[in-house]
């Protein structure tokens, strides 16, 4: 009851730019997106490749930044946002608009402190997980189960999990038959695809 009384999620979109609108939610004292980004340049302008083919990123290539829709699919895109390697997350050029950063482990840490126990079950969403694995979403986080793309470029999993990075390529997941979020700290291989959500600086 309590957690009903201190989050409150926002109707009014804020406007960034012409053509970056986003919905928020205010979590304790946290201001997430509701949505997970879904961008295809940087901050700057700078486009960010897309992946289109078989392959997510190669061992004697560049470190490249990449983005993909689960499948290929823009109609996932517009569900579930965009899929970045680890090399997007962490260029210096930043994706997440002005005001805004990518969440940090803390910022995650925070956010799961808050909420308690079933975490999970309050940041996922009401509808879209597998074998009734569906969440409250009391918290108003929205969490759809858009799976992820490993690092050969496979799509696996949606309706399962859900994946983000941290700013500091550590990732969150939440799983169908789970209540918690479950961290993973350095993820060594960057050329894993998963989410990525914003918090206001």
């Amino acid at each position: 009851m309590i957690i009903l009384a201190s989050i409150s999620c926002t109707d009014e979109i804020i406007d960034v730019e012409p053509t970056y609108d986003f919905r928020t939610v205010k979590i304790g004292e946290q201001l997430w997106m509701v949505d997970n980004l879904n961008v295809a340049t940087f901050k700057n302008g700078d486009p960010i490749t897309e992946a289109q083919d078989n392959w997510w990123i190669k061992d004697n290539e560049p470190q490249i930044p990449y983005w993909s829709y689960f499948d290929n699919e823009p109609a996932n895109g517009a569900k579930y946002g965009k899929l970045y390697n680890g090399y997007a997350v962490m260029d210096s050029r930043e994706m997440c608009p002005d005001g805004w950063r990518i969440a940090t482990s803390y910022d995650w840490d925070v956010l799961v402190d808050y909420l308690g126990e079933d975490a999970g079950t309050q940041m996922k969403s009401m509808s879209g997980w597998d074998r009734d694995g569906n969440g409250t979403n009391i918290s108003g986080f929205n969490a759809l189960p858009g799976g992820f793309r490993n690092a050969g470029g496979t799509f696996f999993s949606v309706g399962v999990y859900s994946v983000w990075w941290t700013a500091s390529t550590g990732a969150r997941a939440l799983s169908f038959n789970d209540s918690r979020v479950s961290p993973t700290e350095n993820v060594r291989n960057k050329g894993q695809g998963y989410y990525v959500r914003c918090i206001k600086n």
